[in-house]
């Protein structure tokens, strides 16, 4: 069996070339216009909603690290404010809690008998903060220890009353008061108690 030739220049051969070649281009048009190849409209609509969604989610997110960096600074400049106010640097701990004592038994009417510092005692998961505890003895009746009482919870300086021990004298309303406060001491990098 012999493959007859094909004469290229015959008008039939020519007609069903051209035929072939747009019936080709027909094809190709049918699988764009189908969207045979690649994404249909519905499917770029849903990846766009995907996308806003998303980039929406990540606005969301972004402001809401925005508005936690802003409360973290706003909270170490508080946080930074609250040690300068009311701790007293290491540099000048006794003489300035004694002298706040000092000031606040005048003003309650307490005398002050002997006090005693105890050694300061780091404060755990803290590099520059102790806690300093003073015990002092005083003698006052019992509305001038309520008012000494209210003056120290109102100290400028942070004082805690840890014990307060009371016990009566035999000479009528005179009280004798044992207090022991604590009182927290920051480390200025400078220098020794």
């Amino acid at each position: 069996m012999t493959i007859p030739r094909i004469n290229f220049r015959e008008p039939q051969v020519i007609v069903r070339a051209v035929l072939g070649v747009l019936l080709l281009a027909n094809l190709i048009t049918a699988v764009f216009a189908f969207h045979l190849v690649g994404d249909t409209p519905a499917d770029l609509d849903a990846q766009l909603t995907a996308v806003r969604s998303n980039l929406r989610g990540a606005q969301t997110h972004l402001n809401r690290s925005r508005t936690l960096t802003a409360n973290m600074d706003r909270s170490r400049e508080e946080g930074d404010k609250f040690l300068t106010s009311y701790l007293t640097s290491r540099r000048h701990t006794y003489s300035t809690i004694l002298d706040e004592i000092n000031k606040l038994s005048g003003l309650a009417g307490m005398k002050i008998g002997d006090y005693n510092f105890a050694l300061p005692d780091p404060i755990e998961g803290s590099e520059d903060l102790d806690m300093l505890t003073l015990t002092a003895h005083f003698e006052g009746g019992y509305p001038q220890l309520m008012k000494f009482v209210n003056l120290v919870d109102r100290s400028p300086r942070f004082l805690v009353i840890e014990v307060l021990q009371v016990a009566p004298q035999p000479k009528g309303d005179i009280l004798d008061v044992t207090i022991k406060l604590d009182s927290f001491v920051k480390d200025d990098k400078g220098g020794a108690l």
